[in-house]
């Protein structure tokens, strides 16, 4: 679990993540951003899931937790693309 950022990065987004664009189908695993207050539960942190859509500045990711699949919208800061 992310507990705190380096003294450097305290305060700090960079912009080019926070306007992150990602397509329908594309891998991406949950990342909080600790100086954005999250919309979603800790849990999901290190999560892997597939982007579905665009709401707003958001996106809905699939995620599969246990046997379900489940929808979470998360914004981009929080979001990281995985290869």
């Amino acid at each position: 679990m992310l507990k705190r950022k380096n003294k450097r990065d305290h305060g700090k987004v960079k912009l080019s993540n926070y306007f992150a664009e990602f397509e329908k189908g594309e891998k991406v695993s949950v990342v909080r951003e600790l100086s954005q207050t999250p919309k979603f539960p800790k849990t999901l942190q290190g999560r892997t899931g597939v982007v579905d859509s665009k709401k707003g500045r958001s996106y809905v990711v699939k995620i599969k937790d246990l046997n379900k699949e489940k929808e979470y919208i998360i914004h981009p800061v929080h979001l990281k693309k995985v290869k």
